[in-house]
Order: C-alpha cells, then sequence, then structure tokens
C-alpha cells in the first residue's frame, strides 16, 4: 500500500515543480504569446529573459525518474515558442538551444526532437556549433535501432556540418554513420536512406566542395516534414547550386542535378 501511494505521489510532485516553475515567469509570456496587438520590443525581452531564467530552473528541476515527462513537457513549450512567428520575427529564436539543452539532457532517444533541434538552432538561430553538439551528447545514447530509424539523428548532424559549418571531413563521417546504420533496416524508406547517404558521403570525398553534395543535403532538409520558411530556403539554395527542383504529380519533389559538378 506505501509502495503504491509512492508510485502516485512521486510523478505528482513532478508535475508540481514543472508547473511551479512555469507559474513563476510563464504567465506573462504566455499572454503575449496569445495577444495579436502591438507588444514593444522591450517588454518582449523582458519576458524571454524571464523564459530563460524558468528554462534554467527546469535543467535544475530533480526529475523522481520522470526525465521523459519533462522532456515532453520541454518540447512542447519548444513548439509554441518556435510556431510564433510574429513575436520571433522581432526577438529572434535564440532559446531554441536552451530547450533542447533540456530535452537532450532529459531524453536523448527523443528522435523527433533531433529534427527540430537541427532546423530552429542551426538554420533559424543561427547557432550550428551548439545543435551539434548536442546531437553528438545525445547521439551517445542511441544505437542503430534503439530508438527505431536513429539513423536520421546521423542525417540531421551531417547536414548542419555540411551546409551550415562547412565542415566536408565531419560530415562525411556522419552520412556514412547513418548509410550504416540505415543498412541494418530492409524497409524501403531505410533503404533509401541508406543509399542516398552513402552516395552524399561519397560525392564529399571525392570533393569537399562539391555541389552535388550541397544539392543532396539541401535535398534532405526538403524531404523532412519542414515549414514554409525551411521548404523555400531549401528550394532557394539548390536553384543557387545550379539544381532545380520539380514537383511530380503526386505532390512530391524530385532534383535535377547540373549537369557538371
Amino acid at each position: 500500500m506505501l509502495l503504491s501511494r509512492q508510485t502516485l505521489i512521486t510523478p505528482l510532485l513532478v508535475c508540481l515543480c514543472i508547473l511551479g516553475i512555469g507559474s513563476l515567469q510563464w504567465p506573462r509570456l504566455q499572454k503575449l504569446l496569445n495577444s495579436q496587438q502591438y507588444t514593444a520590443l522591450e517588454t518582449l525581452e523582458t519576458e524571454l529573459a524571464a523564459e530563460k531564467l524558468r528554462l534554467k530552473l527546469l535543467k535544475q528541476l530533480p526529475s523522481f525518474g520522470y526525465d521523459n515527462l519533462i522532456a515532453n513537457w520541454a518540447y512542447l513549450n519548444f513548439l509554441q515558442y518556435f510556431g510564433d512567428d510574429e513575436i520571433r520575427a522581432k526577438t529572434g529564436y535564440s532559446l531554441s538551444p536552451e530547450y533542447f539543452e533540456i530535452i537532450i539532457e532529459r531524453d536523448p532517444r527523443f528522435l523527433k526532437a533531433y529534427l527540430s533541434l537541427s532546423t530552429s538552432t542551426s538554420l533559424y538561430a543561427a547557432m550550428p556549433e551548439r545543435a551539434i553538439a548536442l546531437m553528438e551528447k545525445g547521439l551517445k545514447s542511441l544505437s542503430p535501432k534503439v530508438p527505431a530509424k536513429s539513423y536520421y539523428a546521423w542525417r540531421y548532424k551531417g547536414i548542419d556540418e555540411l551546409l551550415f559549418l562547412g565542415n566536408a571531413q565531419a560530415a562525411q563521417q556522419s552520412f556514412t554513420a547513418a548509410a550504416n546504420w540505415a543498412s541494418e533496416y530492409t524497409d524501403d524508406e531505410s533503404k533509401f536512406v541508406a543509399f542516398t547517404s552513402q552516395k552524399t558521403a561519397e560525392f564529399i570525398s571525392s570533393n569537399p566542395n562539391s555541389k552535388y553534395a550541397q544539392i543532396s543535403t539541401w535535398a534532405m532538409v526538403l524531404s523532412n516534414q519542414v515549414d514554409d520558411r525551411t521548404r523555400k530556403r531549401a528550394i532557394t539554395a539548390i536553384e543557387r547550386l545550379g539544381g532545380q527542383v520539380v514537383t511530380n504529380p503526386d505532390g512530391t519533389n524530385s532534383i535535377k542535378f547540373p549537369e557538371t559538378d
């Protein structure tokens, strides 16, 4: 009976701690996020400073064994933060890695978070070094099949290394790792990832400045479920490199490469 009561009380304490931290700093920011009225930049910056403090407190919150709960809660709050285009246009995306530091620390096997980490931190917050460092930390807790299709984490890391840091050697290693992990699966999706990742690694190996490799990597970004801004940026980058994005009748995209690399 005592064990059963403790089992019920512990997660309740975690929830109360999270809600307690949120109640200290979140309501005013929440009000701003829901408001359609003009908000002074100075006020927004004050509220974001408060949100940064709240995230710092959340990092230090004892989990009582419920790390996944905290990671999920942080991810939901990130989605709300990232999705408010009006406010982000004024203040930027500098808090993106703060959410993911919590998520990677609490639940490094939360695979869905890696794509959002790459997009929001490297592409929008312009902090690819921070994104790659967090992914490297998380990858230490992953294996080819735990969680399923964890090869995507290597892909996202390789994308950031090649496109945002220009580190061809590191990107080649990441794409090779993605290909190796994906090759352990037999489904069509994994076979495609193994093939494209291996080809990209080969492009980089033969020519570190390969346009083909960069186009292939932007195509990977385009193939993910990304927002319109990321999609437009990927298409623009491919076109600048001499490639062409062709929309097929079924709504999918195919890439036409330039004649020479």
